[in-house]
């Protein structure tokens, strides 16, 4: 008998996603739980399995495309009737499949969660080229690379591990003599994490938001990161100045909890969160993600600096789990390591804040005897919904979070 495959429920509301790799061809035998497919989501790569053991009869959805969920995937064969029952193909149909099975011979993965509890595909590049030479690249420099049919195998990768970067398949092109996509027009469909982004954008815009923007003094901060700093190295630690600010807006939202809150879908209710979780940021290859740092109330500095660095190398790896993409009650954007000062971050729905952190400088200002003296000086600026936060209420819980900043022994006290 056979049976189609419909593409489960992800979460999160998802509705489509794109198909990034087929793991099989038609006409392949495959096992109950044995990989079929990657497919890109919003927010993350996720493997899709199979629930029964059979044969592919017929992929729906070509590679690239979107994907709905609760409709076909593909048709398969079931295994406890392939004894009694088989399909008839003419030659050139056998000849295909078989074809098809060849080509995708290198590129199969072993099996990941069952139906209804897809996984998220965190392929180790060791692993991946041990299962056939399958290079090591992100959905989009593999759609670069469908564009000008490259085979990524054949192009070195200058990342860790080899992986392949948009540049590197570039300068391959380049050297085979092939136009870049600077010297003809490209075009990209939106789709995946950048599809999502315009999507959660444009809602923003029913946001009536304003910005607050002020300059932060970190001269004790940074002398006591530098205090720190070997204590954390010798846990396998890099410390950086982020853990602070993410602690010290866990202490402030203690005391200003509306800064903390979201607002339902009519407008009219305000949900008080059972804890601070914030979210941070991360640029990666395939476009921004906010993963999030849960309960941030009761983790320590140095628990805070471990579980960032964690999350940051899954977000650009496209291994994060969409519960560490969910759940945000508010949000921080580092621009300043990109060589921003000023930025107006836009606050998304249903969280009520969002800060913009600018870049460090070294700058002359007066001190209480009007001498010039060198600070060591950043600009924050606050994007917030003005349905809920007034102007007054966002500069008092700024301050706050400013004055443990400031004066991290503030913050110190307060740690548990």
């Amino acid at each position: 008998m056979k049976k189609d495959f419909l593409l489960p429920d992800i979460g999160e509301g998802i509705v489509e996603c794109e198909l990034v790799e087929w793991l099989v061809a038609e006409g392949d035998r495959v096992e109950e739980d044995q990989a079929i497919c990657d497919v890109m989501t919003d927010k993350a790569l996720v493997q899709i399995p199979a629930v029964h053991a059979g044969t592919i009869s017929r992929l729906y959805v070509k590679k690239g495309d979107m994907a709905r969920v609760d409709a076909p995937l593909f048709e398969m064969t079931l295994a406890d009737d392939e004894a009694t029952a088989s399909v008839p193909r003419s030659d050139s149909q056998q000849n295909e499949a078989t074809e098809n099975a060849e080509t995708s011979e290198g590129e199969r993965s072993p099996g990941a969660g069952a139906f209804g509890e897809a996984t998220c595909h965190a392929e180790s590049p060791e692993k991946a080229f041990a299962a056939g030479n399958r290079a090591v690249a992100s959905p989009a420099v593999r759609r670069l690379a469908r564009e000008h049919n490259v085979d990524l195998a054949q192009v070195p990768g200058s990342g860790d591990k080899g992986r392949v970067y948009k540049e590197d398949v570039e300068a391959w092109l380049a050297a085979q003599g092939a136009p870049s996509r600077t010297e003809s027009a490209w075009r990209e469909p939106l789709s995946g994490v950048r599809a999502a982004m315009a999507r959660h954008m444009t809602d923003s815009l029913t946001v009536p938001r304003f910005t607050y923007c002020e300059e932060f003094c970190l001269d004790e901060l940074l002398a006591l990161k530098y205090r720190l700093t070997p204590e954390f190295e010798r846990d396998g630690v890099k410390l950086t100045l982020l853990p602070f600010f993410i602690k010290a807006l866990s202490l402030a939202l203690s005391d200003f909890p509306l800064l903390g809150a979201r607002l339902e879908g009519d407008g009219r209710t305000l949900v008080y969160e059972d804890g601070h979780h914030v979210g941070v940021a991360v640029d990666t290859p395939t476009g921004l993600l906010v993963p999030v740092l849960h309960h941030c109330e009761d983790k320590s500095l140095l628990t805070l600096a471990r579980e960032l660095t964690r999350l940051t190398e899954a977000a650009r790896a496209g291994s994060l789990s969409q519960a560490e993409l969910a759940g945000a009650t508010i949000s921080l954007s580092n621009i300043g390591v990109l060589g921003g000062t000023v930025s107006t971050p836009i606050v998304t729905p249903p969280q009520l804040a969002i800060a913009a952190l600018g870049r460090l400088q070294r700058l002359p200002r007066f001190d209480e005897q009007d001498r010039v003296v060198a600070r060591q000086l950043m600009t924050v600026c606050w994007s917030a919904d003005h349905r809920v936060i007034d102007g007054a209420t966002l500069a008092r819980f700024n301050r706050c979070w400013q004055g443990y900043l400031e004066q991290p022994g503030r913050m110190l006290a307060r740690l548990h």
